[in-house]
């Protein structure tokens, strides 16, 4: 018969291995058990003002994002460039403190100039025109943007680019003699315009309506649409009737938030900004002449320009060009999109 000692160590050593085979259970059971995936928080910042338009239907893609994922991402809107402009957007995402963005030409240039090429000025006539080029460089304008850790979203504009001003401007002169509001901080374009005889005021795009209501500047290039919504027609009370530009856009997010989000999940969230994107733009072509006549019966007065003065404009932004290719858009995306376009034309889309 064992002694009590004997008995006491032989029960100690079998509730020893009982511990150690529980122990291996359980951590067998932790390591190859499904994972839940936490809660991923996306700060998506943009210029769009807060409850326009615009911000809804982001807002309302936000809210299917949560849906969609069940509750595993949450994305939190800053509008209205609280903080900071597009340039700033950027910095702030490749820094992580911001993790998606809506952003114009001007932000998504900060990631690939490619993207200039959409928008040279008095380089397209019509939408069809500049979309008929878009799409042909969709592929590899995604594919620079991806190279440099970003996820395109979606694409859409923000309308035509058109010069409000507070005294009337129907010639490249009449604009020369006014202080333009300029947001581009891209050195070269500030020089270039300067060099075709613009009086150029720097100013955040945050700070125009306290610009133009000062005096600081009398003249800002914007959309119609940017122009009801951030309310700069109430101080800059004529609209030339030119299309200087298109404000082409894209909403894209950072690639190491996107990697993180399940990837089963990819397809239905990219699908709700597809959708979203289209709604925007469907709502900027329907709202387009709505707006102006909105802005028209609020005191808003239409400068006409003439084919004589029109074809002043496209000069002058054609002796630009050659300074714009290379030292603004890369001389291969200038190239393409200028091929492009005469191709286009060529076929019967002519400028409009």
């Amino acid at each position: 018969m064992k002694s009590n000692n004997a008995l006491t160590s032989d029960l100690l050593e079998k509730l020893a291995a009982v511990a150690v085979t529980a122990g291996i259970v359980l951590a067998t059971t932790v390591l190859f058990a499904p994972q839940a995936h936490a809660q991923i928080k996306v700060k998506m910042a943009t210029l769009v003002p807060n409850g326009s338009s615009w911000y809804l239907i982001l807002r309302e893609a936000a809210d299917k994002w949560k849906k969609v994922s069940n509750g595993k991402v949450i994305v939190n809107i800053y509008p209205g460039g609280v903080v900071g402009d597009d340039p700033e957007i950027v910095r702030k995402m490749r820094l992580g403190t911001l993790h998606a963005g809506v952003l114009t030409t001007v932000g998504v240039a900060e990631i690939d100039k490619s993207v200039y090429a959409l928008g040279v000025p008095m380089m397209y006539g019509s939408y069809e025109e500049v979309y008929a080029v878009f799409e042909k460089m969709r592929p590899t304008l995604e594919a620079n943007i991806a190279k440099q850790g970003f996820v395109v979203l979606n694409w859409a504009d923000g309308g035509w680019i058109h010069f409000f001003t507070q005294r009337p401007v129907a010639t490249p002169d009449d604009l020369k003699k006014l202080k333009l509001a300029w947001y581009n901080d891209t050195t070269d374009m500030t020089d270039i315009m300067k060099s075709l005889g613009f009086n150029l005021v720097p100013q955040p795009t945050t700070e125009i309506v306290t610009a133009l209501q000062t005096g600081l500047v009398n003249a800002v290039p914007v959309s119609p649409q940017l122009a009801i919504i951030s309310q700069y027609f109430h101080f800059a009370k004529y609209m030339t009737d030119l299309n200087w530009e298109l404000l082409l856009g894209a909403a894209v997010i950072d690639k190491r938030v996107w990697d993180r989000i399940p990837t089963d999940l990819h397809a239905p969230l990219m699908q709700v900004m597809q959708e979203a994107g289209k709604k925007l733009q469907d709502e900027i072509r329907k709202e387009g002449e709505t707006d102006v006549k909105v802005m028209k019966d609020r005191g808003l007065n239409v400068v006409p320009v003439d084919a004589r003065a029109r074809d002043a404009w496209i000069k002058l932004a054609e002796s630009a060009y050659p300074r714009i290719r290379g030292r603004i858009v890369p001389a291969e995306a200038f190239d393409e999109a200028l091929k492009y376009r005469d191709e286009y034309r060529k076929r019967g889309g002519a400028a409009k």
